[in-house]
């Protein structure tokens, strides 16, 4: 007879991982986050505290986890043999830096002294050292020495009456030379690994007081750049550690340069704030070749010797520009903030919809590609539906307004002015599409007829003390079932509208869903537990320990009823068999907390959205049982 504990042992035996079919997401604030690995085949770029390595051909994407919190920097070794991702951390705490071995996916080291940031991060051009610079509440550089793993030594990267120190650069020729620049600072460093010291010099640009955060070396090693805030660019000669000008003498570049490299040919390739990438001449810095991309220009790589050009923005987009005919390519594109809602058309799994501050998008499943994109600048969306005939996408937004735009145009069809006023929180339509039932930030639940020319108010219904965080309605449209931040469920009938069950729990609810059979509900909230509720009488019947460290923040019920899967703030997913009450699959990927999660409507695939603006989909395992 076997003891309950290897029941239990042979149940974690058992458990498989769910497999990461395709990923849409990028963290475009991290600056210089986009990099070209030297086989000129892979791009890798940070996604929360995962790095990508997507291969550019196939799309195909690999995930390096291994950081505990967001990651800040990257840099990849000139050789491609490894790669360097620093973190950011809580005050107090110490972030780590982690070299990956690029051959086999593995951490090579992990490297802790400094504490809270990694600001920078760059490898000498040998390889043999790894400079890092910590961040404002560090403000130190320390030199790692890549085949011992240790550190050589370490310096405060500025004076006390300087700045902050923003970035580095290495010289293309001396493996003891690198360069700082920051907020009124700007520095050649020289390191001496027998006496295991490093060893400043101030370069002089005396009355030229400016705020760098970018720089690029020439190729030839001549000459140092640095991208100001102020839209400039200064030019160091770098045999002499003189500054020898800045420019361009007039027509300064809008909102500041914030990423540079410098081509073969001598030009210097910019990306500015206002999200304009210039090609500009050596010396005087004037523009000859722009071009325009959405949000501020944080990254740019160059694939091989600059003839193709990636550029990444702070808007989570990015492009390829062909330099030879200087045209622009949109080829990766996703939410730059939280996921609040993701919703599938009715019976339809090739295509889903999402929602975001500013804006709601549709997605072709398969593919990852953006269909379309609806905006209302400065609003945030919370939540959204289509209706079951598949004629319009209903949207609940924070300014009170409920919206309702074409799924094919994105044009707006009509707009409930004040529906709630604390924003519209939740929202769902009954399925013969006659009516909307919406949720506020106050807690009212209200009922909107849809008349072909008005909307109605057919009734408020007021018990919820909190926010309306979810709303399930049965398949008859008799009735509802709203969840709440007070800490109760109330089932509502809709004939009268009138409450008929409440159910109470010591948590704030997040999430609540109908079993198909409609004999059962199962919500999920802060104190981390899945309960099964009595649908009849509102009498708990189970309760499931479903996360050790995170709210419960979305879950859903396959069409069978035969699974569930929930999402949490420990960024995993966990796929559940519904009648015994455990875990059958779990997936590990997220880098930030997981909002929301959908199982398509054939159960052929889970989609999961998180707080870092990524889309997850992930390939429903066959069951074994």
């Amino acid at each position: 007879m076997s003891t309950p504990n290897n029941q239990q042992q042979e149940r974690l035996d058992n458990l498989q991982r769910l497999e990461l079919e395709s990923t849409i997401g990028f963290e475009g604030k991290v600056p210089n986050g986009l990099k070209l690995h030297p086989d000129r085949i892979h791009m890798i770029y940070p996604l929360g505290c995962n790095l990508v390595i997507e291969n550019l051909q196939t799309r195909q994407q690999e995930f390096l986890l291994g950081h505990n919190n967001n990651i800040s920097c990257l840099t990849i070794s000139n050789n491609g043999k490894y790669i360097a991702s620093g973190q950011v951390t809580f005050m107090g705490f110490k972030a780590d830096i982690i070299v990956w071995d690029y051959a086999t996916r593995d951490p090579y080291a992990r490297l802790v002294l400094h504490k809270v940031k990694i600001e920078d991060l760059a490898f000498t051009c040998t390889d043999r050292f790894l400079i890092s610079l910590g961040g404002q509440d560090d403000g130190a550089i320390i030199v790692w020495n890549m085949e011992t793993k240790e550190p050589v030594c370490g310096s405060a990267a500025q004076h006390k009456s300087a700045g902050i120190t923003y970035c580095l650069a290495t010289s293309k020729e001396d493996e003891f030379q690198f360069y700082s620049a920051g907020s009124g600072t700007l520095r050649f460093w020289q390191l001496d690994v027998s006496n295991r010291k490093i060893r400043a010099t101030d370069i002089n640009t005396g009355i030229v007081k400016r705020i760098v955060k970018c720089m690029t070396v020439s190729l030839d090693g001549t000459f140092l750049y640095c991208g100001t805030t102020t839209g400039d660019i200064l030019m160091i000669y770098i045999p002499a550690c003189q500054f020898k000008t800045i420019g361009p003498e007039k027509k300064k570049y809008s909102m500041g340069i914030s990423a540079m490299q410098a081509l073969i040919n001598g030009d210097v390739l910019i990306g500015t704030g206002e999200g304009k990438i210039h090609i500009t001449e050596k010396e005087s810095f004037k523009s000859f070749k722009t071009l325009q991309a959405t949000g501020s220009i944080t990254s740019l790589a160059l694939r091989g010797e600059g003839h193709m050009i990636f550029i990444g923005t702070d808007r989570s987009h990015i492009y390829k520009v062909n330099y030879a005919d200087w045209k622009m390519e949109l080829i990766n594109t996703c939410h730059n903030s939280p996921i609040n809602d993701i919703a599938f058309p009715f019976g339809t799994s090739e295509l889903f919809g999402t929602c975001s501050y500013q804006d709601i998008r549709i997605w072709h499943a398969p593919t990852g590609n953006e269909l379309l994109r609806i905006t209302e600048a400065n609003k945030t969306c919370n939540s959204l539906c289509f209706t079951r005939d598949g004629k319009m996408i209903i949207s609940g937004w924070d300014d009170g307004r409920i919206r309702a735009f074409y799924p094919e145009t994105g044009r707006e069809i009509f707009t409930i002015n004040d529906a709630h006023n604390r924003g519209v929180t939740a929202v769902t339509v009954t399925n013969d599409c006659r009516r909307i039932i919406s949720g506020g930030g106050e807690g009212m639940i209200r009922i909107w007829q849809i008349n072909p020319k008005s909307r109605e108010l057919l009734a408020t219904m007021k018990e919820h003390k909190n926010a309306v965080v979810g709303i399930r309605i049965n398949k008859s449209d008799t009735e509802c079932v709203t969840a709440s931040l007070d800490g109760t469920c109330i089932i509502w009938n809709l004939k009268r509208f009138a409450r008929t069950q409440v159910l109470f729990e010591n948590t704030l609810f997040q999430c609540v869903a109908y079993h198909p059979e409609e004999y059962h509900i199962l919500t999920g909230g802060s104190d981390r537990k899945v309960a099964y509720w009595e649908a009849v009488n509102g009498t708990q019947i189970r309760e499931l320990e479903a996360s050790k460290s995170g709210t419960i923040n979305g879950l859903d019920i396959d069409s069978a009823g035969n699974y569930f899967v929930t999402v949490s703030g420990d960024k995993l997913v966990k796929l559940w068999r519904y009648n015994e009450g455990d875990v059958f699959g779990i997936g590990i990927g997220h880098g930030s907390e997981v909002k929301k999660v959908k199982i398509c409507p054939n159960t052929q695939h889970i989609v999961s959205v998180s707080a870092d603006g990524s889309v997850f989909r992930w390939k429903f395992p066959k069951s074994t049982a």
